[in-house]
Order: structure tokens, then sequence, then C-alpha cells
């Protein structure tokens, strides 16, 4: 075989490993386009009576940073904190009036995009 055929080969494979690892980039970019790194969390707050509360104040603390943010809750009692990260594990409680929650946990566990946690009032 002359050393130009043997050339022209060679370059011929070469281009056929690119452009199969160009596709299998390409897919892969794809499969992760639909991945976020981010989620929300929400709930209501209610009293004792199973009741949604007005105005309760709920608390979440970033486990890493420890900044917390918070929320004040509307007639139906419900929050929602937003742009949460998927790797970092988040706190909950709220208070109304002197009366608090218990803290209950986001995990980094807990797969769902719009996880939900309602928190109780307790006297």
């Amino acid at each position: 075989m002359p050393v130009r055929a043997i050339r022209l080969a060679a370059a011929a494979m070469v281009a056929l490993l690119l452009c199969l690892a160009l596709t299998c980039a390409a897919l892969n970019a794809q499969s992760g386009a639909g991945e976020s790194t981010t989620r929300t969390v929400e709930g209501r707050v209610t009293n004792a009576a199973k009741q949604p509360v007005d105005q309760a104040v709920v608390q979440l603390k970033n486990s890493k940073t420890l900044q917390i943010r918070s929320f004040i809750t509307q007639r139906d009692g419900k929050y929602h904190f937003a742009g949460l990260q998927t790797d970092v594990e988040y706190q909950l409680k709220a208070d109304h009036d002197g009366v608090s929650t218990s803290w209950k946990t986001l995990s980094v566990f807990n797969s769902k995009k719009t996880p939900v946690i309602n928190l109780k009032l307790k006297k």
C-alpha cells in the first residue's frame, strides 16, 4: 500500500473519531440540559386547630452559610422559597404571636424539585 493511501486512511480515521467524540459531547450536553441545581420549597403554616395562620414568620436557614431568609404568610398560611441549592440542607421553622413550630429539615436527599414542608404551631 502506498504511503499516500496510508496517510489518507489515517486522516479519515482521525476525522471519524473526531465526529464520534463531538457527537458524544453533544448528547451528553443534551442529557444534562434539563437538570437544574436549584429547587423551591413550599408549605403552609397552621395553628393547633389546623387553621392557616396569617402573618406567621417562616425562617429558612442555610446549613452551610447559616444565612436566614424570612417569609411572612398571607391569609392562606402559605409560604415558599425559591432558588435553593440542591446540595445544601435547609432548616425551616415558623413563629407567630410567641408560638413556634419545631425546626424541620429539607434534606439534600430529598430529590423533589418542589418539596412541601408544612409547619404546625404548638402552644
